[in-house]
């Protein structure tokens, strides 16, 4: 057609294997097969999560309700932390587009300091995530409790610190009589942690009864605690486990009858504490199961990523791309590490948001 210029290419440069027909490398193209077939798997494992929460009877978590907590300071701010995670993620994502474009200008300082940085957002982003997985795993102080009518609910408030624990039947260690106490008055020391962590474990196994629980070492104690506060109980779920259309609240002294009235049945299995593959807190334990897996697969990918990328600072910091007069491992190390980012959006959409 007139006015119009024609480039003839022919066959044996397009496709003769020398080189690419949409001039790009090798490496970035099987990059992002990698990448593609990488999407195509979380894809697969979110739908499952998803139709799995569609088609179960009981009630699926909330993540406001279940992720409230943040380091050093306790409950009450729900999805706060999970947000901070997030958003040093996606600026990590950021440092790693400053560091690929200080490479196409050769600036070798610039991309040693924004991959520094990229780094450092990562490894906040792995500890975070353990934290977060420690505080899912052990749960709450109140944990979850099935009511007399065979109805779970969730349970909210200020646990109660124990102040002291009177030994009324000896074991190996602890002898009948004396206190058990976090200060130096009593006749034994066990901080406050401690003290729960074995009543914890009690109430667990259906060990205590009368406000009383056993120890570790057989001796059975009664226990002096401070008073609870806003003690809730949401019911979610009936005796079948099915959910209810509508959340009933349970507060104050009724909530207190029937809470510690399951922790003092001595039936095992009325409370749980935390999640595991097999039981959980929160809600059915299809959603531990789902959680553990999709968002450690996901920390997986951030672990392999932050070690790519300490391997190409290295290179980085040795020179070695700067001589070879490109930063093309860097830009394909951003595309693996974008891609992470990415798939953290719609990890955190559906476990923490929908």
């Amino acid at each position: 057609m007139a006015g119009h210029g024609t480039t003839h290419v022919d066959a044996g440069s397009l496709w003769g294997g020398k080189v690419s027909p949409f001039s790009t490398s090798y490496g970035k193209l099987m990059m992002w097969f990698f990448l593609v077939s990488d999407a195509l798997t979380f894809g697969g494992l979110l739908v499952a999560y998803g139709y799995t929460r569609h088609t179960t009877d009981s009630a699926w978590p909330i993540g406001e309700e279940t992720f409230d907590s943040l380091p050093f300071l306790g409950h009450g701010f729900p999805l706060i932390y999970v947000a901070l995670m997030t958003f040093i993620l996606i600026v990590s994502s950021v440092t790693m587009v400053l560091a690929v474009e200080a490479g196409h200008r050769m600036d070798k300082k610039g991309v040693i300091k924004w991959m520094i940085a990229t780094i450092i957002g990562g490894f906040f982003f792995l500890g975070s995530q353990a934290w977060e997985w420690s505080h899912f795993i052990h749960g709450s102080h109140f944990g979850s409790v099935e009511l007399d009518n065979g109805s779970r609910a969730i349970v909210k408030g200020h646990f109660g610190e124990f102040q002291s624990l009177t030994v009324v039947e000896s074991g190996k260690e602890f002898k009948e009589g004396k206190t058990i106490s976090p200060s130096a008055k009593g006749h034994y020391k066990m901080d406050a942690d401690e003290m729960f962590h074995h009543f914890r474990h009690a109430s667990m196994n259906g060990h205590v009864h009368d406000n009383q629980f056993t120890l570790h070492d057989g001796s059975v104690v009664k226990w002096k605690r401070h008073a609870d506060e806003h003690l809730t109980l949401l019911v979610k779920t009936d005796g079948s486990g099915k959910a209810f259309e509508k959340v009933k609240k349970i507060e104050g002294k009724e909530a207190e009858k029937e809470y510690w009235g399951a922790v003092n049945s001595g039936e095992k299995g009325r409370i749980i504490y935390g999640a595991d593959l097999s039981s959980n807190e929160y809600g059915p334990s299809q959603y531990g199961q789902f959680f553990f897996f999709i968002t450690g697969f996901h920390g997986f990918h951030v672990f392999s990523g932050v070690i790519i990328n300490i391997l190409i600072f290295l290179g980085v910091a040795r020179g070695t791309y700067h001589r070879r007069g490109h930063y093309e491992m860097v830009e394909k190390t951003g595309l693996y590490w974008h891609f992470v980012d990415l798939v953290w959006v719609f990890v955190f959409t559906f476990f923490y948001l929908v």
